[in-house]
């Protein structure tokens, strides 16, 4: 099956691009052409008119929880410690396999709605999220996050049942999807069980993904029990030598930023969760500075309190204009390809996805350019970044297939998603 989409004005998130009016032309799953124009020099068996629209690569966020969207608004205003530890760890203890498909159901919802084509997810419970990601048709990186509390019994139990969820769910789904390995952080795994982690992604042949330096006070508690800041420490572990996702990755100094330049660390922004969690702004135009190219998560919609990759892009080219006091801080371009390019680089999918290019898979999504705010059409990336909101998303395409068109789900009933995660949460307080 061979479609057309024409009259779109194209971004194609590629080096050095420029927008330009064209054609996307896809056959199956995978983008067959993208050119300028809107001749057919092929036959296709559809022509779709996008001539209102933006067509450019579906965001990617690269960090989250996505069961956590029933603690929305649950407890706000806290310490990430005392937001963790009094707030979400009791009610997460608590939660179950319905809670979690519950969960999951109405962040892909929302994903999908905010124009997200692909998601990382470190979680429990991740065979019934993979089973959702393989119904709704949307891709996804996902992981069994393990904290290391509790007895070496428990651990390995958790540690077994992220090896066999790792090699059973990778490359599932038609491929859309993959996972790594997930040790939570330093600050809740002790070395032992982080080295197990390692090891088993190598024996699987797996990146592998973790929470590091969110906040001042975790850098000084592994500087207290171990003698080294996480990236020391976790250097010394050998997590590095591996293809390695952080998270947050705030409070870094000089010397740090340099040696994950070195090893090549794929870095998560969690911009919206570090400001309301008080945990600080990452130091990115020092990053970018040093090679590193970082990409955008939303954390969980406990946090942030939504899931809208597209607020995180606009938050990424503001808050570091602010803090560096330099306009040119984060261009808007570089902005957009933290959350498209940048976060197929995070995820390892560079090869199949984050750009419009022959040969890749057929992730985008498309933008109305008529709204009032998008006008006049001086620069569409401005506009993207400075203007848009996710409400101008309207449709959303994973692997060829349509998630969502004119604004309407095609793979999600949203009025019983809603009232299952309503349900859930008062089962899980009855608890």
């Amino acid at each position: 099956m061979k479609t057309a989409y024409t009259n779109a004005l194209i971004l194609t998130m590629e080096e050095n691009y420029s927008p330009f009016v064209g054609t996307l032309v896809v056959e199956n799953n995978v983008i067959l052409e993208v050119y300028e124009g809107n001749e057919l020099p092929i036959s296709v068996d559809q022509t779709v008119d996008m001539s209102k629209k933006v067509l450019l690569p579906g965001f990617i966020n690269t960090h989250g929880h996505t069961a956590m969207s029933l603690l929305r608004g649950y407890a706000d205003d806290l310490p990430l410690q005392e937001w963790l530890e009094d707030k979400m760890w009791p009610l997460e203890g608590k939660y179950r396999k319905e809670q979690v498909s519950a969960g999951t159901s109405l962040s892909i919802a929302e994903m999908i709605r905010s124009g997200t084509t692909c998601f990382l997810d470190m979680y429990d419970y991740m065979d019934t999220v993979a089973e959702l990601v393989e119904n709704t048709g949307i891709r996804a990186s996902l992981c069994r996050g393990c904290i290391g509390f509790g007895d070496d019994q428990l651990r390995a139990k958790k540690l077994k049942e992220a090896t066999e969820f790792a090699k059973n769910w990778h490359g599932a789904a038609s491929g859309r999807i993959t996972t790594m390995m997930s040790p939570h952080s330093p600050y809740t795994c002790s070395p032992t069980y982080i080295t197990q982690f390692i090891e088993k992604a190598i024996d699987l042949g797996l990146p592998i993904h973790t929470h590091m330096s969110e906040t001042a006070r975790e850098v000084a508690q592994n500087v207290e029990e171990y003698g080294k800041r996480p990236v020391a420490h976790l250097n010394s572990l050998g997590f590095f030598e591996l293809p390695s996702l952080v998270a947050h990755a705030v409070h870094l100094n000089n010397e740090e930023i340099a040696l994950l330049a070195e090893k090549n660390v794929k870095i998560s922004h969690n911009p919206g969760s570090n400001l309301k969690l008080g945990s600080g702004i990452a130091p990115i135009t020092k990053m970018l500075e040093a090679g590193i190219r970082p990409s955008l998560g939303t954390d969980s919609s406990a946090s942030n309190n939504n899931l809208d990759l597209l607020e995180e892009i606009q938050l990424a080219a503001l808050i570091h204009k602010g803090i560096n006091q330099d306009p040119l801080a984060v261009p808007a371009k570089t902005a957009l390809w933290m959350g498209t390019v940048y976060g197929s680089e995070a995820l390892f999918l560079d090869q199949i996805t984050g750009t419009l290019s022959k040969g890749k898979k057929a992730d985008f999504i498309t933008i109305d350019r008529t709204a009032t705010h998008m006008q006049p059409l001086h620069d569409i990336v401005s506009h993207i970044v400075y203007a848009a909101s996710r409400g101008d998303i309207v449709d959303v395409f994973v692997d060829g297939k349509a998630l969502m068109l004119n604004r309407e789900l095609k793979t999600i009933d949203e009025e019983k998603v809603s009232h299952q995660a309503n349900q859930a949460f008062q089962e899980l307080e009855s608890r």
